[in-house]
């Protein structure tokens, strides 16, 4: 199975109150110390890595300018046996994304956006402390189809009390008529050491919430949109081949602080620390799983996955899953042969859902390992 490679890029011209990923101010010094020091990094990869999707997250990777996008695509490819239809991906704010830089990431090989949009109301962008308008965000995709990306996504994000059914079916609406191929929908979680931790807009209702999801869930796949991931929708084809390699326990190599890396049946994190990163000849990271890709592990992530799982490859659990599973079935899990998923009235409850049919499996798991 091919790899992918992770970029993180901790540099953002202003950070968003709900954001809690690693990101600091940016300069262009410390902008140039961190290039230097992924294409470091890059060159410690194994020799010749079989990969097929990189991923340019952040952070807001398009402040950088396009020499470093170039720089570092340039050493992952003299590294790196980067397959012909790789799938490059950059995440991009409206704000920066200049006909000039779309056209120059062109050229460095990205050839997938994954743009912030949030909504496409002007009061929402303000309450999660967005500084594009809807018009500024509209206007940076048609640029980018127009330029030549033929894979775009949006982000979205419900949860505010104000996201009424009549507001949320209008972003979705406008969301469809854009030339985009993937939309990335999430609910506003409020997370500790960032500023909505102290003082946070009004928020959904769990009921609302839950409204807002189906509608969402039915209006997307009404419209050519595949649900294929609990918060992720696609065209055919479009699915983000990167984010699928996370699901299925594939191995991914993160580079830069605060990236995560899953490989040799280990899980690693770099300190979120862009000091100690850029000033090390090789970044530091701490193992944070000793032991990746169990069972339990592989059912958990798999049922994020609108193809679930393969109980048959499950040999130490499947069985005591799928008996748990039986109480839930079918309003909140499919059982088709092999197979169990969930359904979105599941994806709604997934937590008290896994915790539910990893009782039995867990222990069954740890018995067979000792």
């Amino acid at each position: 199975m091919k790899a992918g490679v992770y970029i993180h890029v901790p540099f953002c011209a202003v950070k968003c109150p709900y954001c809690d990923f690693y990101a600091e101010s940016y300069t262009k010094q410390a902008m140039e110390q961190y290039v230097h020091a992924v294409c470091r990094n890059v060159q410690a990869l194994p020799e010749h890595l079989p990969a097929d999707t990189v991923y340019f997250g952040g952070g807001t990777p398009s402040l950088l300018p396009i020499n470093a996008i170039c720089s570092i695509m340039e050493a992952i490819q003299n590294r790196c046996d980067l397959s012909p239809d790789a799938e490059i991906t950059l995440e991009a704010n409206p704000l920066t994304m200049t006909a000039e830089k779309m056209k120059g990431w062109l050229c460095a090989g990205v050839n997938r956006l994954s743009v912030g949009m949030q909504s496409f109301r002007k009061t929402v962008l303000q309450q999660l402390g967005r500084r594009h308008t809807p018009e500024q965000a509209e206007a940076a995709v048609l640029l980018a189809h127009e330029i030549g990306f033929q894979n775009i996504s949006i982000d979205l994000m419900f949860g505010l009390s104000a996201q009424t059914e009549e507001i949320w079916q209008k972003d979705l609406e406008k969301a469809i008529s854009l030339p985009i191929s993937h939309i990335s929908s999430y609910m506003l979680k409020i997370e500790e050491n960032t500023p909505f931790f102290t003082k946070s807009p009004d928020l959904s209702d769990d009921d609302a919430y839950a409204e807002r999801y189906l509608q969402m869930h039915q209006f997307l796949t009404e419209n050519g949109f595949f649900h294929y991931e609990i918060s992720n929708f696609a065209k055919k084809g479009y699915e983000s081949r990167h984010n699928c390699k996370y699901w299925r326990c594939a191995p991914y190599y993160g580079i830069g602080p605060a990236a995560h890396s899953c490989y040799g049946g280990k899980r690693y994190a770099v300190p979120r620390d862009l000091s100690d990163f850029c000033s090390r000849p090789l970044q530091t990271m701490h193992v944070t799983e000793p032991a990746a890709g169990t069972e339990s592990e592989r059912l958990m992530l798999g049922m994020r996955l609108a193809e679930g799982v393969t109980l048959s490859d499950l040999p130490q659990i499947g069985s005591a899953v799928l008996q748990q599973a039986e109480p839930f079935i079918p309003r909140f899990l499919l059982h088709q042969k092999d197979r169990l998923c969930m359904t979105p009235d599941g994806w709604l409850v997934s937590n008290a859902l896994l915790v539910q049919l990893m009782m039995d499996g867990e222990r069954a798991e740890v018995h067979d390992d000792t």
